[in-house]
């Protein structure tokens, strides 16, 4: 980790190589655990690792996506891995788990609403990606200062527009207290993917929302 800021015991900075392998686990443990569409479609932990392992290489060589470590205990405690809006998807995203094809398109069917009529170009707009918490670091603000942090890197980098689907109601929460404003939204309980509802099972959350900010 390239340290960029420390605030109440965790330092916040640029994740490197050598972090990859712990923040895969880390966000592996978040989603598999406690993100709604994740859960819905039982993504397992090792399966969402392998995910990690193919969207980080280019978002840490671009040095976009920030890591949280304890200042005390050096462990990794939050993760935003965060991409180019218009990087390319990596290499292997096809033999990924079937589980993964419907959270990918009812993001891309936002995604694709939002791009319409917008010529975007690379090194304009941050692409925030996975964000995660470690549950022992919950209640203290990382996920809010991870974003912060992440915008900031991302306008000294010269982008002007960060961009996230967030997929329950807390990552909702966090992104709106930080300006960002709603954009596309799809309901879980609406959503087909070859003819199944695989989010029929989701209650409290209503479903993904597109949301963005200007950062420049």
């Amino acid at each position: 980790m390239i340290p960029f800021t420390e605030i109440a015991g965790i330092q916040y900075g640029i994740c490197e190589s050598s972090d990859i392998i712990e923040m895969a686990n880390l966000l592996a443990e978040a989603f598999s655990l406690f993100d709604p569409p994740a859960v819905a479609v039982g993504i397992s932990a090792p399966e969402f690792v392998t995910c990690v392992h193919l969207f980080a290489p280019a978002s840490v060589n671009d040095k976009l996506t920030i890591v949280a470590r304890s200042t005390d205990t050096h462990e990794m405690v939050g993760a935003l891995l965060t991409r180019d809006w218009v990087s390319p998807p990596p290499d292997g995203v096809d033999q990924l788990s079937k589980k993964f094809d419907p959270i990918f398109d009812i993001l891309s069917q936002m995604d694709t609403d939002y791009q319409r009529g917008k010529v975007i170009q690379r090194g304009e707009c941050l692409h925030l990606f996975f964000l995660g918490v470690a549950r022992s670091c919950g209640g203290r603000g990382v996920a809010q200062q991870l974003v912060s942090a992440c915008l900031e890197n991302g306008r000294q980098k010269g982008y002007c527009l960060a961009v996230t689907e967030a997929t329950n109601n807390v990552s909702q929460h966090v992104f709106r207290k930080l300006g960002f404003s709603d954009r596309v939204r799809r309901t879980y309980r609406d959503h087909r993917f070859e003819g199944m509802a695989p989010f029929a099972s989701i209650e409290d959350h209503v479903g993904p929302i597109l949301m963005d900010k200007p950062i420049s």
